[in-house]
């Protein structure tokens, strides 16, 4: 009883792990919102990429990218978080890096920003096509923006959920997108 009460209250000081995480976002429009998510975020995650991919891996071979992406920028993670803004879904890297999260079985979650773009009638967020699959198939998550930064526990939240997801319905069929647009 003694020992059980101890257990609980040193677990109660304990620091709460951060989350490793992969954060996928669209460089040339998204960039103010990756840094305002680092800055919100800062003490309850370690995001694990601040640089684009365009830039750091000139190569056209898809191959080779691929592993890089999956050797030097997602070990380590257990998460994917893709910000998801007006072009998102049209950037090839992007793809790629949720083609990578899914071939790892990481956890996957689309935050779509106020500036994503909407369906004619304004009733579904765009998204890369690979994360809609994970959606659908109930393996991704998505949420909004203002959601994520509601509260303190909001994203850690949803990270913890996504994680706890069957990998089974990883849905990672899609052919790869090998040109942006």
């Amino acid at each position: 009883m003694q020992d059980d009460f101890m257990r609980k209250l040193l677990a109660g000081l304990e620091k709460p792990m951060k989350h490793r995480i992969f954060l996928s976002y669209h460089h040339s429009f998204d960039q103010g919102y990756y840094d305002a998510f680092s800055k919100h975020f800062h003490d309850t995650l370690e995001a694990i990429h601040d640089k684009s991919l365009d830039k750091e891996i000139d190569s056209d071979n898809v191959d080779y990218v691929m592993r890089k992406i999956r050797d030097e920028y997602l070990t380590g993670t257990s998460s994917t978080i893709v910000l998801i803004g007006a072009e998102t879904y049209t950037r090839k890297y992007i793809d790629w890096e949720i083609k990578a999260t899914l071939d790892k079985e990481h956890a996957l979650v689309g935050v779509y920003l106020p500036t994503a773009k909407r369906s004619a009638d304004g009733s579904k967020i765009i998204v890369p096509g690979r994360l809609y699959d994970n959606v659908a198939s109930g393996f991704a998550s998505l949420v909004s923006w203002e959601t994520i930064t509601a509260s303190a526990n909001a994203l850690d939240d949803c990270i913890k959920a996504a994680k706890a997801k069957s990998k089974s319905l990883i849905d990672n069929s899609r052919e790869k997108k090998l040109k942006n647009g």
